[in-house]
């Protein structure tokens, strides 16, 4: 049994995709997961499965979410492995890491879309592209940015999804 890590974009924000969290597990225990916990009502997912492929565990997961909420979600699937990754490699100093955004992508961007994407500048905005992730930080925070999560998408022709510090650190946590 393999362990992944689910984060679902955009549900439970301002009233729009609601997804309660108990309705959420039991729904992906039906689908055929094992050992599902979720983190805070932001669509964060650790659960294992037999499959090896987490394109298909995104597909299962989506369809499932359709055929029971009636509405589409993304879903990013990460496994235990690259979450951690992704989180050791933050290229921030410390400080500044435990204040930052990870916005994960779906797929590792092009590097002329990396580019094109790092051209742009707001002033006390940083961010760093480093394979299937945007490390992000703002000292004002990601809500007060002029980035945000949809600019990323466009630009890299991917998915992408914002956890903050916090909620990277325990779901890492949670799939110990």
């Amino acid at each position: 049994m393999n362990t992944y890590i689910a984060l679902l974009r955009g549900i439970n924000v301002g009233g729009h995709k609601k997804i309660p969290m108990a309705a959420l597990r039991e729904l992906l225990i039906k689908t055929g997961f094992q050992n599902v916990q979720t983190y805070i009502q932001s669509g964060n997912v650790v659960l294992q499965s037999s499959e090896k492929n987490t394109k298909t565990i995104e597909a299962i997961i989506g369809e499932a979410i359709t055929s029971y909420f009636q509405f589409e979600v993304a879903v990013l699937v990460k496994t235990k492995q690259e979450l951690e990754l992704i989180f050791k490699s933050c290229p921030f100093e410390e400080d500044k890491k435990v204040a930052s955004y990870f916005l994960l992508l779906q797929e590792t961007p092009e590097k002329n879309a990396v580019a094109i994407a790092s051209k742009k500048e707001y002033k006390e905005e940083e961010f760093k592209i480093v394979n299937n992730c945007i490390y992000f930080y703002n000292p004002a925070g990601y809500g007060k940015s002029k980035f945000n999560a949809n600019y990323f998408e466009r630009t890299l022709k991917t998915p992408a999804t914002a956890r903050n510090y916090k909620t990277m650190k325990k779901l890492i946590d949670l799939i110990q």
